[in-house]
């Protein structure tokens, strides 16, 4: 995490965390906490969007951080403070959330339980950038929703190992 924070300090300067409100257990705001990816005001006066393959906004820094999902890792500071766990599905931007419970039904089950670092639709559907890719990692999500136990746990964090260690699903 140290190497991350002076080598994101080093190409694109301060800030080297990025906070960002994301909508948690119940509908629930917060803000989550990661390490910052992308250059600067990267939505300065645009609405928020996904990234997306090859996005311009990301730095060379935070494409290598993202493809190793070292980005995630100061969100153990929101599962200290009880607003996330370390597996659960990944909290959504309000604005996206409002978007996909207009357009996508059962939407909203997904925040009765506490989001995750990482989650049952990060270990088994690659990075989503739209609202069909919402679609599907609902599925996934809701299948955890529905049978979430330790054990299952502990299947998506050994997953996670491997996702981690390939690069696989990282934008």
């Amino acid at each position: 995490m140290l190497v991350a924070a002076l080598l994101i300090l080093l190409e694109d300067g301060f800030p080297i965390f990025y906070r960002q409100e994301r909508v948690g257990k119940s509908g629930e705001t917060f803000m989550v906490l990661k390490f910052r990816s992308m250059r600067k005001n990267a939505e300065k006066d645009k609405e928020p969007q996904w990234a997306s393959t090859n996005d311009p906004r990301i730095t060379k820094v935070g494409s290598i951080i993202r493809k190793l999902r070292i980005d995630e890792l100061p969100q153990i500071v929101n599962v200290l403070k009880n607003e996330m766990s370390f597996v659960g599905p990944r909290p959504e931007r309000p604005y996206f959330v409002n978007m996909l419970n207009a357009q996508v039904p059962y939407y909203g089950v997904r925040h009765s339980v506490k989001p995750g670092i990482t989650g049952w639709a990060q270990v088994r559907y690659p990075y989503g950038s739209s609202v069909e890719d919402a679609i599907e990692k609902l599925q996934y999500d809701l299948y955890y929703v529905k049978n979430h136990s330790l054990f299952l746990d502990a299947i998506i964090l050994i997953l996670t190992v491997e996702v981690v260690l390939m690069g696989k699903g990282s934008r």
